[in-house]
């Protein structure tokens, strides 16, 4: 006999949040890039790997199921134009992972390393605006990444601290010039990679204990952490103009 309660119904089925779009990552052969390629395939992109490694890139490409990889250095203003020349449209959202901190004193830096130093990240970022502008998607985001751990100035540090500084800012002026494709930055604390492996060595199991042991989530912030932010940023199209830190609580643990 009927009690007159409706059955409950089975959840519709959630549709994929990047089908049919195309997803690039600068710096995708490991760690943030390629998970976050991996999270992308999975929600249904096309994703595009660049690196400078040959069979790393070939290996990470195998691992998602990129439609295309290309080995170049990012830093190279011509190797970037070609890339992005012989890429067919439409393109959706860019994510730039190419490049890391560079720390040690200040007054053992030439110029040439401090200009680098300052300058790589935004660099390459206006080099990717000028390539993509106009081919974006309404909708499409470039995405950069940048740290939390440099914000406090700090022995060791160096020239670290004025990056972190100014990515936010540059961020937010990138994001009005190219409007309507947005521009965020992802500022994370340490993620547990291959580079925070090779700038560790053998502190590295030290660290995360560490980070297990003070941080409120109670946990080692891995890449999917950062490619779940990453993914979000580009289907929320809300979203330009800012910085989202992941980072745990790591800078309110200090």
């Amino acid at each position: 006999m009927s009690t007159g309660t409706p059955e409950p119904r089975a959840p519709e089925p959630r549709a994929p949040e990047l089908a049919g779009r195309t997803v690039i990552v600068v710096g995708g052969s490991a760690g943030i890039g390629l998970e976050t390629a991996r999270r992308a395939r999975a929600e249904g992109a096309d994703v595009v790997l660049t690196g400078r490694d040959p069979a790393r890139l070939e290996r990470a490409a195998a691992d998602v199921g990129a439609r295309e990889t290309a080995a170049f250095d990012a830093t190279d203003s011509a190797a970037l134009a070609r890339f992005f020349g012989d890429l067919p449209d439409p393109l959706d959202h860019v994510l730039i992972t190419a490049g890391g901190p560079r720390y040690g004193p200040l007054l053992e830096m030439g110029a040439a390393e401090v200009r680098d130093a300052l300058s790589d990240h935004m660099v390459v970022a206006l080099d990717v605006a000028r390539n993509v502008a106009g081919r974006l998607r309404p909708g499409g985001t470039i995405l950069l990444m940048g740290g939390t751990g440099a914000r406090r100035v700090g022995h060791g540090l160096g020239i670290a601290s004025a990056t972190t500084a100014a990515l936010p800012p540059f961020t937010a002026a990138l994001a009005l010039e190219i409007a309507p494709v947005r521009v965020n930055l992802i500022a994370a604390g340490f993620v547990d990679t291959p580079l925070s492996a090779s700038l560790l060595g053998d502190r590295l199991d030290e660290r995360r204990a560490e980070l297990r042991d003070t941080l409120p989530i109670g946990r080692v912030v891995g890449p999917e952490d950062v490619a779940a932010l990453a993914v979000h940023l580009m289907t929320n199209t809300a979203l330009t103009g800012a910085t989202y830190d992941i980072d745990g609580g790591q800078q309110f643990v200090w």
